[in-house]
């Protein structure tokens, strides 16, 4: 999977992470308004989003491991912390997308409104937990960047030595036209 992300063209990794994922969310759009099911959209959002996160993670993940053969010897590289890092987000964004697509589907069509209880609890488990999520991502993303611009250079790099592909990779529907075909002149090579 890792060689598939990295040798892929960029057309496609942006097809799966963005084009795709937003086409599917327009189709609901007049389904939602005109049609006489607008719950559709708690079942379907949930496959949209999986199938951007699928795309947008796996490339992550593939940039990040994938290179790592090619990082020069003495550059230590911290992968452990880079992978716990990296499966906290997925845990917590498949518990998310399945409480959205059940829980809260499922009281809306129940009928059952959430008690205000209900919802600052909610509010006080997530928040905390959504922060540390946001941070770990960040991380990931920051790891990646590192492992780009360590290979490209290949020698010990900073923060400022790879800030524009951090943002790159953060604004993704715009950095993957940008990385991507370097990536894979990189993972040729």
């Amino acid at each position: 999977m890792t060689k598939i992300f990295l040798r892929a063209k960029h057309w496609h990794i942006f097809t799966v992470t963005f084009a795709l994922p937003f086409l599917l969310q327009m189709m609901l759009v007049p389904l939602v308004i005109v049609g006489d099911n607008p719950m559709i959209i708690l079942k379907v959002m949930p496959v949209t989003m999986a199938i951007l996160l699928v795309g947008f993670f796996g490339w992550l993940w593939s940039v990040a491991t994938g290179l790592q053969s090619k990082v020069p010897a003495g550059v230590e590289m911290k992968v452990n912390r880079f992978r716990l890092f990296f499966y906290i987000p997925m845990l917590y964004l498949v518990l998310f997308l399945l409480f959205i697509s059940y829980g809260i589907g499922g009281l809306m069509e129940s009928g059952q409104e959430p008690g205000s209880g209900t919802i600052g609890l909610i509010i006080a488990i997530i928040l905390p937990i959504h922060s540390f999520v946001v941070f770990c991502i960040f991380y990931c993303l920051y790891f990646v960047s590192k492992t780009y611009k360590t290979v490209e250079l290949q020698r010990e790099v900073s923060f400022p030595d790879f800030a524009g592909e951090f943002f790159l990779f953060w604004f993704y529907p715009v950095g993957v036209w940008i990385l991507q075909p370097r990536i894979s002149k990189m993972s040729e090579g």
